[in-house]
């Protein structure tokens, strides 16, 4: 459970803003308040917040070397040249590859597709796979979510004569590739004025760029593709803001409509057919999939699902991807278990500050990320897992909110081998007799740097609210929010003075959740919720005495007239509140 619910009180600035937006919510203050939260400074914005527009994407071309990559794009195709659309093994590399391979092969037919392997490639761009691009006579290789630290690849790429055009949007480091084109918001001379596209985002950028300079934009739309683009920004957590916004919110609408048939192929085998798809199902169901291809066989087998034209075959490999993620599911268990073992064995690395290293040569390479992931919700520390991968240690580290792990990794770059990744989750490689060196110089970074605060689990609280203020007009404009992600979390609200109905009872397989009816001090309403796993609190709910509960409201699927449900995140007795701010 959270135990620290963290209230966000508008800056003067942001009040004054509130003030000119209530106008236009006279019956929804909370509303206004909401969009001065996010930095919707007028009703303009907030018209565009609420209809996003395909005319605000920038112009790709304003992207550095964006003009080099579309033009030496244009001269392998003039001169017939062989492409090869390459990129990392995980969703975002998996659908950017599938999204430029599916545009191209409109336009030329000279091209294909490669994905590294995860156990003998490894992450980014391999040797071997130059060594088969020349064996086929690639010329230019499109490469995806992956590359820019890629220098000595690139290099020895150039023996056999082969350009690289980069599309990656991952921290570079000083010394860049020597690449035909870099294209990577993340460049610090880089003027585009949006720096948190995905890898896949960044392929869209340059098919659109192509496009526009081929004159193709009504002919093979790349909005086509903005379902791959929707499942790449879900999948690997970027914020959900400026153009992601735009291209997650028509992402999903196709993904609601008319998806491509490897992704309607998921869609059916998720259950989630005929259903309205969210940024939520795409991380929880139809990402994981797509995921576990690469981590347990091979990132390949997900291209070639994303990018077929017959059904039968998609929902075969569909079928084939979810058993993956069956197996992946089952060894995710086990691994997580065995290392949570190790941790309370080891007793003192959950206390403190001291973050989290374990290593274990015979755990499964395309698991240990996930391990990384589970074991930073279990101890809310920032967390590296590492396994052995052809006789080199290979880890995935997740971090904290408000910790970057990405400058802790980057600390210790002198031992090791590779790394590269985001704020909150890096892959790194070292050679297995710096792991102890590795270890000490990683928790003391983390010691040194991580504040309390970012190591106590927390909720941030948008807006204190009334329960008659949950009326259909209110939920419509909170329904105008979606999508939902990081950058633009659902909001959050807090009702105090509630009491139990009266009609509150557990539930669940092990009776560990509470089915709540719940009314406010100030109204009649009556509000129907759930509280997952709060079994703990429920003599408190039903003693009869005033709560305090932090919650999201949901519609409730499960009944038939499209009422509301409090998804309830926190409750606490009265006489507890008001300890936090």
């Amino acid at each position: 459970m959270i135990s620290k619910w963290n209230y966000l009180p508008l800056t003067s600035e942001q009040q004054a803003i509130e003030a000119e937006l209530a106008v236009h919510f006279p019956s929804c203050p909370a509303i206004s308040h909401l969009l001065a939260h996010r930095g919707i400074p007028s009703w303009a914005e907030a018209q565009k917040f609420f209809n996003p527009s395909m005319d605000d994407l920038h112009d790709p071309f304003i992207m550095k070397d964006m003009d080099k990559a579309v033009d030496r794009l244009n001269r392998a195709m003039g001169s017939k040249e062989k492409i090869m659309i390459y990129g990392d093994y995980d969703v975002d590399g998996t659908t950017a590859v599938a999204l430029v391979y599916k545009y191209l092969q409109n336009v030329y037919s000279n091209i294909e597709y490669y994905i590294p392997t995860r156990y003998e490639e490894g992450y980014g761009i391999s040797e071997k796979s130059i060594d088969y691009a020349d064996s086929i006579g690639v010329k230019l290789i499109i490469v995806l979510d992956c590359g820019i630290k890629a220098v000595e690849e690139i290099n020895y790429a150039k023996r056999y004569g082969i350009d690289f055009i980069i599309c990656d949007h991952h921290v570079p480091d000083d010394v860049l590739p020597d690449a035909a084109a870099i294209l990577n918001p993340k460049l610090d001379d880089n003027p585009y004025p949006f720096k948190h596209l995905s890898g896949c985002g960044v392929g869209f950028k340059l098919m659109q760029a192509f496009s526009k300079s081929n004159g193709l934009e009504k002919i093979y739309e790349p909005e086509a593709l903005l379902d791959l683009v929707a499942v790449s920004i879900a999948a690997d957590i970027v914020p959900i803001i400026g153009e992601n916004r735009i291209m997650a919110y028509y992402g999903l609408k196709r993904l609601n409509s008319n998806p491509n048939l490897g992704l309607r192929s998921i869609i059916r085998i998720c259950g989630l057919s005929g259903k309205e798809i969210t940024i939520s199902d795409v991380i929880f169901k139809i990402g994981p999939r797509i995921n576990a291809s690469g981590r347990m066989q091979s990132g390949m087998e997900a291209v070639d699902l994303l990018v077929t034209r017959d059904i039968s075959e998609a929902y075969e490999k569909g079928k084939n991807i979810d058993q993956y993620n069956k197996d992946r599911k089952e060894l995710d268990k086990r691994i997580t278990e065995e290392a949570s073992e190790i941790l309370s064995d080891r007793g003192e690395i959950v206390s403190g500050k001291k973050p989290i290293v374990i290593y274990n040569k015979d755990w499964h390479k395309g698991i240990i990320g996930i391990v990384a992931s589970r074991l930073t919700e279990l101890y809310y520390k920032p967390s590296v897992v590492l396994t052995l991968s052809n006789g080199i240690a290979t880890g995935s580290s997740r971090s904290v909110h408000g910790f970057d792990i990405y400058k802790a990794v980057d600390s210790t770059r002198d031992l090791l081998e590779n790394f590269g990744g985001h704020t909150y989750a890096v892959g790194l490689s070292l050679k297995v007799e710096n792991i102890p060196e590795f270890t000490r110089r990683f928790e003391q970074y983390v010691i040194d740097n991580i504040s309390e605060d970012e190591l106590t689990p927390q909720i941030d609280i948008d807006r204190e609210l009334d329960f008659d203020e949950i009326n259909a007009e209110f939920v419509g404009y909170l329904k105008k929010f979606n999508p939902f992600g990081p950058g633009n979390q659902k909001p959050v609200f807090v009702t105090r003075n509630v009491y139990d109905f009266g009609t509150s009872k557990l539930v669940g397989k092990n009776l560990e959740h509470i089915k709540l009816e719940l009314v406010d001090s100030k109204s009649d309403c009556v509000i129907n919720g759930i509280a997952f796993n709060m079994a703990e609190v429920f003599d408190a709910v039903h003693g009869h005495q005033p709560l305090e509960i932090c919650y999201t409201i949901e519609e409730n699927k499960h009944n038939s007239n499209n009422s509301v449900q409090l998804l309830v995140k926190g409750i606490k007795p009265m006489s507890q509140a008001g300890s936090e701010s």
